[in-house]
């Protein structure tokens, strides 16, 4: 729920009596979030249960980002990295941003942007790692590093209707980024900080051309929220980021760009 001044100019004609007018945010309820949290727990039982069997991780074998094998044509390892984590710190850590990011954008985005985010993410973050990173790399922080930055879109294109809550909310989204893109810096090569800044530039290119993009229809006394992004709006967002970053695969599976 969100409150607007009766006078605002944005609302059309102003209410007859002073005060706020609320209206109902759209929402939708997070089930891409919590499947998302159930799947990723499942394989990371799969990778224990792989290394109490076979005595090493056969799911990171087969699936983790190692620039290598994507050269020789393993290409889902551009995408499937993002279901797998190298310790119970490492996937416990993750999933809580999961949550606390996740829950609130599927309710603004809608469950069918929300997972075309999350996966763009991910492949974003994977390819900027696949060119400037060697080794093995694996971890779900690419697409939640889309999430933070689809937050701070949402919130930035969405402004005038947030005033000043915005302005607090994005601070907070642009610190909590900084602070781990640093942390990352910092860590000696140990956290892959290119994976985590391209999973935040494919989250600001598809939220930027297909997040929801709210206007008050103006029939008072019944107001109500609409999206005015369309369906082409998606297809657009999503194709752009694709161009882009599957641009700089094919870059990288030329060798172009070596790490």
């Amino acid at each position: 729920m969100t409150d607007f001044p009766a006078s605002s100019p944005d609302l059309g004609p102003a209410a007859p009596t002073q005060g706020s007018i609320s209206l109902r945010l759209p929402s939708a309820p997070p089930r891409v979030t919590y499947a998302i949290l159930g799947l990723t727990t499942f394989v990371y039982l799969l990778q224990m249960a792989s290394q109490f069997i076979f005595g090493y991780d056969l799911p990171i074998a087969l699936g983790a980002k190692s620039g290598d094998l994507i050269r020789q044509g393993q290409l889902w390892r551009l995408i499937t990295p993002i279901l797998l984590h190298g310790s119970i710190l490492h996937i416990g850590f993750n999933m809580y941003a999961l949550f606390i990011f996740g829950v609130g954008l599927e309710r603004r985005f809608g469950h069918v942007r929300f997972i075309i985010l999350y996966l763009l993410a991910g492949f974003s973050g994977n390819v900027l790692s696949f060119l400037f990173t060697s080794g093995l790399s694996v971890g779900s922080s690419t697409s939640i590093f889309g999430l933070i930055a689809a937050e701070g879109i949402f919130l930035y294109q969405n402004r005038k209707l947030f005033g000043e809550e915005s302005k607090r909310a994005m601070g907070n989204v642009i610190s909590v980024a900084a602070i781990n893109l640093f942390i990352g810096f910092s860590s000696g090569g140990l956290i892959d900080n290119w994976g985590h800044i391209g999973g935040l530039l494919g989250g600001l290119v598809f939220a930027w051309f297909a997040g929801p993009l709210w206007e008050v229809e103006r029939l008072y006394p019944l107001l109500r929220l609409v999206d005015r992004r369309e369906g082409r709006d998606v297809v657009l967002g999503a194709s752009a980021a694709l161009i882009i970053f599957g641009g700089l695969a094919m870059l990288g599976m030329a060798s172009v760009i070596v790490p």
